[in-house]
């Protein structure tokens, strides 16, 4: 089974050849926004994605975010550090 983790881009590259940041409870780890960019990277600064193995896989919002976080702490029975 594989698990998506919501974090939030924080920072970009100029384009999607260059790692972006994500910040995850806290913690910031690089991603690659390739499949999900279609535009300017710079377009997704401040977007909620779900990120798995270095990937953002999709965008989701803030709710969405938030309710896979508390799904989380509920299975594994504390905050999910990456």
């Amino acid at each position: 089974m594989c698990i998506g983790v919501p974090g939030k881009i924080v920072a970009v590259g100029d384009s999607i050849h260059e790692p972006a940041w994500v910040e995850i409870n806290a913690i910031r780890r690089q991603v690659n926004l390739a499949l999900i960019c279609e535009n300017s990277p710079q377009e997704l600064l401040g977007c909620w994605v779900l990120v798995h193995v270095g990937f953002a896989m999709s965008i989701i919002d803030e709710q969405e975010a938030d309710n896979i976080m508390e799904m989380l702490k509920k299975i594994t029975g504390e905050a999910i550090i990456p």
